[in-house]
Order: structure tokens, then sequence, then C-alpha cells
């Protein structure tokens, strides 16, 4: 049985709906079980609010060590300036601990994201966490050519070779399209199904 792992930071809920698409998409494959953890938010609560932050997210919070327990590490964030957001710089970077045993080599691990324009730097975002993932020995699982969904010209959206990611608007006011849903969902039966093969 292969146990994947969505771990995210979602400001307004975008990242947030991408997540829930991930996991459904892993939990489609037999033998798998699926959980959904988000990283601590660092912003002061007060801050947080006055901005409109989605704080009602229903996933736990998930803590480092956590991590050696799955066969599989999906991780999605929004962007910020191109970039992974100071939240889940500040996760990942609690986990030289694990880089220094080893605990994560050889586990799979993929990676998602959101921008407000469509071209505000999902695809650096997505490097900055699969560079991380990779310091960590993970094995990438990308979003290939194999989902057709990221070749439309039918409408814009999101999705590249490194990931499921979907556009906010500059307000975040558009949630995930049907067609940025499908590659994540996509993308996460990939991870399940690699995971499966090289754990299962």
């Amino acid at each position: 049985m292969a146990k994947v792992l969505v771990l995210y930071h979602s400001t307004y809920g975008h990242v947030e709906a991408m997540a829930q698409a991930m996991a459904e998409g892993a939990r489609g494959v037999d033998g798998t079980t699926v959980d959904i953890k988000r990283v601590a938010e660092t912003v002061p609560e007060e801050l947080a609010r006055k901005s409109g932050y989605k704080l009602d997210q229903e996933a736990p919070i998930a803590a480092v060590d956590d991590l050696p327990g799955y066969d599989a590490i999906v991780v999605g964030c929004g962007t910020r300036y191109g970039r992974m957001p100071a939240q889940m710089a500040a996760f990942l970077d609690q986990t030289g601990g694990l880089w220094a045993k080893g605990a994560l080599n050889g586990k799979v691990g993929a990676a998602f994201t959101s921008t407000a324009t469509q071209h505000g730097g999902q695809e650096t975002t997505q490097f900055s966490i699969i560079t991380n993932l990779l310091h960590l020995g993970l094995v990438i699982v990308g979003l290939p050519y194999s989902w057709q969904g990221q070749m439309t010209l039918d409408e814009i959206t999101g999705g590249s070779p490194y990931g499921a990611s979907t556009i906010t608007g500059g307000q975040g006011q558009r949630m995930p399209s049907d067609n940025e849903l499908d590659g994540a969902r996509f993308q996460g039966r990939l991870v399940a199904e690699t995971a499966k093969k090289l754990f299962g």
C-alpha cells in the first residue's frame, strides 16, 4: 500500500482546492492512502484576517517529522515573486535533520502552484519546490504531456510539464477551472501510481 501526503500552503483557498483535487486523483489508485496537511501560517492572525486570508481550512497542520511516514510527498503553494512563499520555505528549512539521515531518499515528490497572472512565475515556483525535493533525495513526478489539457488553446489555463497549476486573477477572483483541477487529479494519480510501483 502506498502512502501519499499532499502538503500545501494556501492563502486564499486556490491552492487548497488544487490540493484536494491532487488528493482525489491519488485516491483513485487502488491500495493508496492519502493525507492532506498544510504548513503553519506565519502571518500574524490579525493581519491575516484584515487581508482576507482563508484561515478556516480543514487540513491539519503538518510537522516535519510526519514526512518520513509517507512514500510520496506532493508540495503545493502559491507564488511570491516567482518562488515559493516564506511559509513553505520555513517549513522545508526545518528538514535538515531528515536530510542528514537520508530519511526521504528514494521517495516520490511532486509540485503544484498558483499565480495571479499567466506569466507570474508558475514554472520558477515549481522549480523552487522541486529543488528542495531533489536535495532531500526524492524522485520527481511532473505533469507530462500525456495530460493533454495543458495544450489547450480554448481557454486560459495553468499546467506545465513541471506540475499542475492555476491562475487566480489579480484580486484572487478566479478559482481553479475544471481543466486545472483535472490536471491536478492527473498528476495526483501519476504520483500514486509511481509510489505504488516503487513501494506497493
